[in-house]
């Protein structure tokens, strides 16, 4: 059937929230009755779900849901249990604060059958130098603690078969705070095939980031931490 659930995130998105929607909803518009778009809202203190819960009142495949704020990587996993839960035969995720372009995303549908994953390159990234500085720690602090080879780890723009996704799930916390990182991790260690192509990666399209150089550094001391757990679980599995 090939049933698509796209999966988006959202914290305090109010000034983006309705654009990126109205953008990602004729992707989901093009493929079967069953799929859907699943916008989590991660307890935000702005108008961020009072909008997608008006938007869901016009668009029928549009699925809006909220939760306890967790962080972005508990939300992605709530959304990707959801997915799956719901009878997703491909997930694909993407961020809510309008840097990816959904224009791009049919050449990765064409390729959903041939590969397990197939996952965005951030090359000429155009979200600032900070992040450029994180993309590379972590292709490095992946290297190091798993022995793996990532070209961009933490992309959100992926597309992936649910039956791999499922089974890498399981080797993650459910409120694990880089999900995205540890599964293309574990696609690269089990040899799953995975094909990166390079996407437009544009600024903030509107609000805040939350990202600083010491919640980065913060962030990257939590996952040298967790990166060595999860690696321990993944030799003993």
């Amino acid at each position: 059937m090939d049933k698509l659930m796209i999966v988006i995130p959202a914290y305090n998105e109010e000034e983006n929230i309705e654009t990126v929607i109205r953008e990602w909803y004729p992707v989901i518009e093009a493929r079967n009755e069953q799929s859907r778009l699943v916008v989590i809202d991660d307890g935000s203190k702005d108008s961020t779900y009072a909008i997608m819960q008006r938007l869901a009142d016009e668009l029928p495949k549009l699925t809006v849901l909220t939760k306890k704020n967790g962080g972005h990587g508990a939300t992605v996993l709530y959304g990707y249990r959801y997915a799956l839960q719901e009878g997703a035969d491909y997930v694909f995720q993407t961020d809510s604060d309008g840097q990816t372009r959904p224009s791009e995303f049919p050449e990765f549908w064409k390729r959903r059958k041939k590969y397990a994953m197939v996952i965005g390159h951030r090359k000429g990234r155009q979200d600032g130098f900070s992040r450029v500085v994180v993309t590379k720690t972590l292709k490095f602090v992946c290297l190091l603690c798993f022995g793996v080879n990532v070209t961009d780890a933490n992309t959100p723009f992926r597309l992936m078969q649910a039956e791999t996704l499922k089974n890498s799930l399981a080797c993650i916390p459910p409120e694990y705070n880089l999900p995205n990182v540890i599964i293309s991790v574990l696609y690269a260690k089990k040899k799953y095939p995975v094909k990166y192509m390079p996407i437009t990666f544009r600024p903030r399209q509107g609000g805040v980031n939350s990202i600083n150089m010491k919640r980065i550094f913060k962030i990257g001391r939590q996952a040298l931490h967790d990166f060595r757990v999860i690696n321990r679980a993944i030799k003993q599995s």
